[in-house]
């Protein structure tokens, strides 16, 4: 994500979307309320005293729509987002819906909350992170998944063909092998990529990737799991991989947050979960972090945790509802604290 302007006065912030982990922060930045200028497509007012008005050619508009709700569509790097028009050049008071991707921009127009200021300045910054795919595989089956910021992405799966008279003499792990690297050289793959699973066919799929194509040989990171798929891919996560742009991911952070969050559970460490809990310890000045899952960030009891949150100088974190450490976060209620200190 990239800044291109900012008016405290009128609190607009105008910014390009760089890549598709910006829309979901996107997504979490916009509330109700809020309102967001683009430039988007939009048909002619046509003749409203035709019985049969023509199909009216769609012209680009810039118009400025009061939020109403906003959807992220991961599956098409797409965010959605639907309101009423409160200015352009027409249509003012009627519904519209921006639908904006990768290279758009906009303006925000709102009073800013701290945490939604620090999420642009994450947002900023991690633009310059590398891109990390992972590849997880058997002797059966093949996944091929993203490291995005809001979790992980789920790009293909490749079978292993069967067993018999058809592929004799191992002809069909050649076959394997070669669907896999064809499925690899349509894909961006990024700065790295991290080839892991059980077994012998993890190593000799990467030999047999260094061989056939040396060009990834300097960006290839191999790892052992016990499971291949994604179970095997939340299990190299929780391990950080060991690859520096693995460890330096947001989804590593969140996830080791809140397995400390789930070990000082279960050994009685300080900590502290739930709404009425958390505030007892924000009271208390004891929240040196602050959990709070993506899908009850916008409840305003919540919202009200987080300000008195940051005004004890407790770090706050949102924990996206795309992995699974968000998933376990959201079954505690959904806001969980690691503590300073215990509390009574």
């Amino acid at each position: 994500m990239r800044v291109l302007h900012r008016d405290p006065k009128t609190g607009e912030i105008k910014l390009r979307i760089e890549n598709p982990d910006d829309l979901w922060h996107l997504h979490n930045l916009l509330v109700p309320g809020d309102a967001v200028r683009a430039s988007t497509y939009r048909r002619q007012e046509g003749k409203a005293d035709k019985i049969r008005p023509e199909r009216m050619e769609k012209l680009r508009v810039t118009l400025t729509v009061r939020v109403d709700r906003v959807e992220f569509q991961a599956f098409s790097d797409r965010v959605r987002i639907a309101g009423v028009i409160v200015e352009g050049p027409q249509d003012v008071g009627q519904h519209h819906t921006l639908l904006l991707g990768v290279e758009d921009v906009l303006s925000i127009i709102k009073v800013w909350k701290p945490h939604e200021l620090r999420r642009i300045e994450e947002a900023v910054a991690a633009a310059q992170k590398p891109m990390v795919s992972l590849l997880a595989l058997d002797d059966e089956e093949a996944l091929l998944a993203q490291l995005r910021q809001y979790g992980v992405r789920e790009l293909a799966t490749v079978r292993a063909p069967g067993h018999g008279k058809m592929f004799p003499s191992g002809g069909g792990t050649a076959v394997y092998f070669e669907e896999i690297l064809g499925t690899l050289s349509l894909t961006p793959l990024g700065e790295a990529l991290v080839i892991l699973g059980p077994g012998f066919t993890r190593d000799e799929f990467a030999a047999y990737l260094r061989s056939k194509a040396p060009d990834l040989a300097a960006r290839l990171h191999v790892h052992g799991t016990s499971y291949a798929g994604m179970r095997g891919v939340h299990e190299a996560l929780k391990a950080g991989v060991g690859a520096k742009v693995f460890e330096e991911s947001r989804v590593a952070q969140e996830t080791r947050l809140v397995d400390r969050l789930l070990e000082a559970i279960a050994r009685g460490e300080p900590c502290a979960y739930g709404p009425a809990e958390v505030s007892r310890a924000i009271d208390a000045g004891a929240v040196e972090i602050l959990l709070v899952a993506e899908a009850v960030v916008r409840d305003r009891g919540v919202e009200e945790l987080m300000r008195r949150a940051e005004a004890t100088r407790a770090a706050v974190v949102l924990v996206s509802r795309h992995h699974e450490a968000g998933q376990r976060l959201g079954s505690l209620g959904g806001v969980a604290a690691l503590l300073r200190f215990a509390i009574a």
